[in-house]
């Protein structure tokens, strides 16, 4: 079987080391050909995930195409999948998460808890919305990894409003932030990750590091995994998703964002679980049984993030001290050069003790440091 990757960065690259245990054929479009995946895949093609042709003439050789981020063209998955070719998620699943505005209107529609928005197509229209205030804007398009989004608490912060289309969620009031990882085969059975709990950097709004399964009550537990059935079922796609919530003061449940691929707040499944998020992924492609999601053991993910003030070739201090930790295992994404908030790896953590857990957590924190 021919399998495609759309994008060649550490996603890319952690999906082709879990294909090892399969036979495929794999193939990346990227276009940078010095990618984390371009020495991985059987077939690395350079060129521009976003262009029409270039994705149709990468993707009519194929049996079968998925991505690692959503910033494809959705028009040429459109063809492709009308000639044959199947698309992990689909393109209409693709096009609902892509678009910020388009993924909360489908929330909107098919009940699915999410904090009031308004839409907003320039800056001014900002204003008009002061009962949603403080808020959280989101640009329709374009986003990824902290940028695209901006806190508005007051008119004063109109000026950090984006002018273009967008959408201007109110701010839930958050006890905790979670994420688990869905996953639907194509006759509709669906397997659950636990649920994880995400500690963010609040000036980079990146996740800082994470722990699974995450500590909360049963009952929101079974709120929680309820919604991200619903929410998966809806999109009606064979695929893998990551849905981000937030928990309220009140144990009230609200969906936050969704991804429709492989995802960091799942990186830990690559110890932690009897089968990873990539490996579930395979299965879903190739039309396997659904893997085993079960813990092995509670895991934490510390993110490795440049250093402020460096930029350039990658020096990574502390690396030797942290490999000398019992049970943790180092990801570095091979990327050569580094800058202020960059994700350069991460750092998975085994114990089955939570306090340990966020001890050795810490300790990386501390000790491993990204500098040029």
């Amino acid at each position: 079987m021919k399998v495609g990757i759309l994008g060649g960065g550490q996603l890319g690259r952690m999906l082709l080391q879990a294909a090892a245990n399969y036979t495929v054929e794999t193939y990346v479009l990227e276009n940078d050909q010095y990618c984390p995946s371009a020495h991985l895949c059987h077939h690395f093609t350079k060129g521009d995930i976003t262009d029409y042709d270039t994705v149709y003439n990468f993707g009519k050789q194929l049996d079968a195409i998925t991505l690692e981020i959503e910033s494809v063209n959705v028009d040429a998955l459109d063809q492709l999948e009308k000639e044959g070719v199947k698309i992990f998620p689909t393109p209409a699943a693709i096009r609902i998460i892509k678009n910020k505005i388009v993924q909360k209107q489908f929330y909107k529609d098919f009940g699915i808890p999410s904090a009031r928005f308004k839409i907003t197509n320039n800056k001014n229209e900002v204003a008009s919305h002061q009962d949603l205030f403080p808020a959280v804007h989101k640009i329709g398009e374009g986003g990824y990894d902290g940028k695209g989004v901006q806190i508005i608490n007051s008119l004063e912060d109109l000026d950090k409003a984006f002018d273009a289309p967008s959408v201007l969620e109110q701010k839930v009031d958050i006890q905790k932030e979670i994420a688990l990882i869905v996953a639907m085969d194509s006759k509709g059975a669906t397997a659950i990750y636990p649920v994880s709990e995400m500690m963010i950097n609040p000036s980079l709004n990146l996740l800082d590091y994470q722990i699974s399964p995450a500590l909360i009550p049963e009952k929101v537990l079974w709120v929680v995994e309820a919604i991200a059935i619903k929410l998966v079922k809806a999109l009606n796609s064979p695929g893998l998703f990551a849905v981000e919530l937030f928990i309220d003061k009140n144990n009230e449940v609200w969906v936050n964002e969704t991804a429709p691929r492989v995802h960091n707040s799942g990186h830990h499944t690559i110890e932690a679980n009897h089968s990873s998020q990539f490996d579930m992924l395979w299965r879903i492609m190739l039309g396997y049984p659904l893997g085993n999601t079960t813990p092995i053991l509670p895991a934490a993910i510390i993110n490795i993030i440049g250093e402020d003030n460096f930029s350039g070739d990658a020096v990574y201090e502390g690396l030797e001290e942290v490999l000398k930790i019992d049970n943790a295992f180092v990801h570095l994404y091979g990327k050569k050069q580094t800058k202020p908030g960059r994700k350069m790896g991460h750092v998975t953590i085994l114990h089955n003790s939570y306090q340990d857990l966020t001890h050795k957590a810490n300790k990386v924190k501390q000790l491993l440091k990204v500098k040029a």
